[in-house]
């Protein structure tokens, strides 16, 4: 997956912005007009997209903003959240439903949400809440400009009280983009796999949909060509495009033409259910990190794209390090198929994380989990997708004082990492912490909590030094006796980019 959170319109803005402009030179300029070392530069602009949270009566959804504070930004700019249709500026929007034969509109944003935004952030550094409620919240589209644009992330939690899916959703909000993956949906007539596709662009976007199950590509005739008109949304009900219902089912979607954003809603008759994010692109080796230690099932779904078989091999970064769990040495992956292999409780009390390593580097795989906790009857789901590191930052933008669990993951060698909590959204001063996560293992540690707080806080996850970070946070919330829960993976904000200093002289170009 192309996974730019920076458009090409951003860098150009931020090198015209510190630049003036870019010199241009001739092939034997003998050096002269040479770009000279790269800048690393806040980005200027953001775009998240935000999927409608939910179709249940009784659904109560929060969203949190909350931009880091960034050195090298000026004083200006803005952020907003509002429903992808009123992004467009007109008010209206369509979902042809050609896909789903549903024919539901939910671009319109509706009489709670129209002419203002869902929320509107004040300053970097405090959270900003807003709550809709019910099931006719549109998607919605985030702008953030400025000093609001780097690091920027938006957190969409939906508490649904009973029926299919009951328990807690949640999923951060994401660029759009061209290309995504989805390993761990499903077309199961036990499941309700919503492929959402909002198109935040002021042109149409036109999607292609493959599926594949254990036996290789599910075949389908409406998967193809599926128009998302500008400023909607379009869920896709998985089970519609396939004839064979199939357990595990990966996704790939992918954008002939403009760009979007895409999650999967995971809706389980008896197992409640959680959004499912894309994985990360695929590589020869994953991180898959944050299993909940009281997890009573955790099943794996991997994928290779390519026509030749790999295997993998499976280690739990544990608390005490590495190790292999007995009887899942390693896992085989056929080539275009999807391979799932259920690993049980594996983590047996602990805090864990899943490395994967492919047995040869032509071989790349995608993957995720589907953890499973709580007793038959009082169950609840949520997933894990391999996920990007920490390069130097990430943010959890929606936390309380309770139920928050941060889980960070060092697979190769010993990091340190600074946890930031900040002000709370209603009252509260921000708190740091330094901790040493030793190479190979996934520490569960108490994160900081702001002093007197009031409202949701976010923690900013920072790398400061030693080897590759991730991180993931879960969020619990019990509801007569079902332990529902919802976890994100952290990777990098990239909210920086290098920038080349262009040589200003442009007296080789005078003729």
């Amino acid at each position: 997956m192309n996974r730019t959170t920076l458009s090409l319109i951003a860098g150009a803005t931020a090198l015209a912005a510190v630049t003036g402009f870019a010199a241009l030179t001739t092939p034997d300029a003998s050096g002269a007009g040479a770009a000279k070392a790269a800048a690393h530069l806040p980005v200027e602009r953001t775009t998240l997209v935000c999927p409608a949270p939910s179709t249940s009566d009784i659904a109560d959804t929060s969203y949190t903003s909350f931009t880091p504070v960034t050195r090298g930004t000026d004083g200006s700019g803005k952020a907003e959240l509002r429903s992808a249709a009123e992004a467009s500026g007109t008010g209206t929007g369509s979902s042809p439903g050609a896909a789903t034969g549903k024919g539901k509109n939910q671009g319109g944003a509706g009489a709670k949400t129209a002419g203002k935004p869902v929320l509107q952030p004040k300053a970097p550094g405090t959270p900003v809440t807003g709550d809709v409620s019910g099931g006719d919240a549109p998607a919605l589209v985030g702008t953030a400009e400025g000093r609001f644009a780097p690091g920027w992330t938006l957190q969409e939690t939906t508490e649904v009280a009973a029926g299919t899916g009951r328990g807690l959703l949640g999923v951060n909000c994401t660029a759009p983009d061209t290309e995504f993956w989805f390993p761990g949906a499903s077309t199961a007539s036990a499941r309700s796999d919503y492929l959402h596709l909002t198109n935040p662009d002021d042109s149409a976007a036109v999607v292609d949909i493959d599926l594949y199950g254990k036996d290789g590509a599910l075949k389908s005739t409406v998967a193809d060509g599926i128009t998302v008109q500008p400023h909607a949304t379009e869920p896709v009900l998985l089970s519609t495009l396939a004839d064979t219902p199939q357990d595990d089912v990966t996704v790939h979607v992918r954008v002939r033409s403009g760009r979007v954003g895409a999650a999967v809603q995971a809706l389980d008759d008896q197992l409640g259910g959680d959004w499912l994010a894309a994985s990360a692109d695929p590589a020869d080796s994953l991180v898959l990190p944050g299993i909940p230690k009281d997890a009573t099932s955790v099943k794996l779904i991997a994928f290779t794209p390519g026509d030749a078989d790999g295997d993998l091999k499976v280690r739990l970064a544990s608390p005490s390090g590495l190790i292999t769990p007995a009887g899942h040495e390693t896992v085989h992956v056929k080539g275009g198929m999807t391979t799932a292999v259920d690993l049980g409780d594996v983590t047996r009390g602990e805090a864990g994380s899943l490395v994967l390593t492919s047995s040869s580097p032509s071989v790349p795989v995608i993957a995720a989990l589907r953890v499973v906790r709580g007793k038959s009857g009082r169950q609840e789901t949520a997933f894990i997708p391999a996920t990007s590191p920490v390069a130097t930052r990430a943010t959890s933008a929606d936390n309380s004082g309770k139920g928050t669990i941060l889980s960070l993951t060092a697979p190769t060698g010993t990091a340190q990492v600074k946890v930031t909590a900040s002000a709370g959204s209603e009252g509260g001063t921000a708190a740091s912490k330094t901790y040493t996560v030793k190479a190979g293992t996934t520490q569960d540690v108490d994160p900081p909590v702001p002093a007197g707080l009031k409202g949701t806080y976010a923690l900013t996850v920072e790398r400061v030094s030693g080897g590759p970070l991730y991180a993931a946070r879960t969020l619990a919330s019990e509801h007569e006796g079902v332990p529902g829960f919802t976890i994100q993976t952290l990777p990098d904000d990239r909210g920086m980019v290098s920038v080349p200093e262009a040589d200003q002289d442009l007296s080789v170009l005078q003729r």
